[in-house]
């Protein structure tokens, strides 16, 4: 048996010892199944895929993989876009799909202590059905797992009023790379105590520690959510008005938009989405507040009608709303299907900086010779440029990608980032450069030894 099998070997027998068979999975073709997240990236053949069901199972799994330096990349439901939760050569893939409990919510503490398995959408039903809020709200929420959108600090269309993960997030207990447990810091609302590691951590990408439970900040329950569409004939004037509605003085719940390129393909993957081919731009505007929803409404459709809107639309009732929903919903899969493949990009640039963005991506896709959207959150300046090209043709792949780099240097040379929400993982690790001084790199590279000194936690990614 080569050295690398035999090691490997040992690390599944060591695996099972500790755990149990029916936790550990060493199948090859299982492994291959559940190697990628949703980038497609894969870095070599895992080891093992194990299934711990606590903390004290997660510090056991640690220990054997710093016996062995074998690598560790944690998993949730693999929604990551960036290749932050794919396999790497040898690693410990561990699913995090069994520990999915929610273990208290404290309607007095305006908090919910839960597992990192437990699904976004799970923990904001439980939260309403004791009259409270979860705020984060990513589109995958149906799916994402509160372990996943804390790894990638993940965002979602409520960020303009209650921003990211990070600002939910009140404490977190982690599994270090030598096996021990910490607790960030106390629950209590306020507490300066020490260095911030909880929001260390959020965002980190597995790259620190293996979060194992996590008390999250509930809220009190919004309004009911209301909201004013509209078509516009340029995008420099929807962009505009969102402009205006972002600086008004209560802000929106959601602030978002698709340009022409996301409405061609929206009225092609669904005709019944209300969309005419005149239209160049689209904005949502909605709110959730318990006062003065009414004279928000009206701003909303004030501010549209003096930016040039072709149409406005206002949805006081929820099934309304629901259909203005799903129009936005529709980019991702809209555009997938318009050419049959799509390179999902993430990036955020100062908000009155927004246009020259948009500029930028429509010379970059007349450079280039492909298809890109720039539809997303305007609301905080994160836009989703979407490169469409047909998988088949091995040209238009390679010019895609290199349209999504050109957009990436276009964010940063506008001072903005590559990264609002989706995270780095693998596939934006060359653009680090371009936007982190090799001082600050240093630094960071600093912390993760500290946190990681042999580098088993989820090695290559994030830095």
């Amino acid at each position: 048996m080569h050295a690398t099998e035999r090691s490997r070997s040992a690390v599944v027998e060591d695996l099972r010892a500790a755990l149990g068979a029916e936790q550990v999975v060493d199948d090859a073709d299982r492994l291959a199944r559940l190697a990628a997240d949703r980038s497609g990236t894969v870095q070599g053949a895992a080891t093992a895929l194990v299934l711990p069901r606590s903390t004290a199972e997660v510090q056991e799994i640690v220990r054997i993989a710093d016996r062995h330096a074998a690598p560790i990349v944690a998993q949730g439901a693999r929604t990551s876009l960036a290749g932050a939760a794919s396999a790497v050569a040898g690693a410990i893939l561990v699913d995090f799909g069994g520990m999915n409990r929610i273990l208290r919510i404290d309607p007095l503490e305006r908090l919910a202590v839960v597992e990192p398995g437990v699904l976004v959408s799970e923990l904001a039903a439980a939260a309403e059905r004791a009259g409270l809020f979860y705020a984060p709200d990513p589109v995958s929420a149906e799916w994402a797992t509160i372990g996943g959108t804390i790894a990638t600090n993940a965002g979602g269309m409520r960020c303009i009023k209650y921003g990211v993960t990070r600002d939910s997030v009140r404490s977190l207990e982690v599994v270090l790379a030598d096996g021990s447990v910490v607790r960030t810091r106390r629950d209590t609302i306020k507490s300066v105590t020490g260095l911030d590691l909880t929001s260390l951590v959020v965002g980190s990408e597995g790259t620190l520690g293996l979060v194992t439970e996590a008390t999250v900040t509930l809220r009190s329950a919004p309004g009911p959510s209301r909201g004013v569409s509209a078509l516009f004939p340029r995008i420099d004037d929807a962009l505009e008005a969102a402009a205006a509605v972002a600086t008004e003085a209560a802000p929106p719940a959601v602030l978002e938009m698709l340009d022409d390129v996301a409405l061609t393909a929206i009225r092609a993957h669904d005709p019944t989405i209300e969309a005419p081919a005149s239209a160049r731009a689209w904005l949502l505007a909605v709110t959730d507040a318990r006062v003065g929803a009414e004279e928000e409404l009206d701003a909303f459709e004030r501010i549209f009608s003096e930016h040039r809107a072709l149409r406005v639309d206002r949805a006081d009732d929820p099934q309304r709303l629901d259909r203005l929903f799903a129009t936005r919903r529709a980019l991702n899969p809209a555009l997938d299907a318009y050419t049959g493949g799509a390179l999902h990009g993430d990036i955020a640039v100062p908000r009155g900086r927004l246009g020259a963005f948009a500029a930028r991506a429509a010379d970059i896709s007349r450079s280039f010779g492909v298809i890109v959207s720039v539809g997303g959150h305007v609301g905080d300046g994160n836009l989703h440029p979407v490169v469409a090209y047909d998988p088949d043709d091995a040209e238009q792949a390679r010019l895609a990608r290199e349209a999504q780099r050109a957009l990436l240097s276009a964010a940063q040379e506008l001072g903005g980032t590559v990264s609002g929400e989706h995270g780095v993982g693998t596939e934006k690790l060359h653009a680090l450069d371009g936007e982190l001084s090799p001082r600050v790199r240093e630094l960071q590279l600093a912390v993760k030894r500290a946190f990681d000194p042999k580098g088993i936690l989820n090695p290559g990614r994030k830095l």
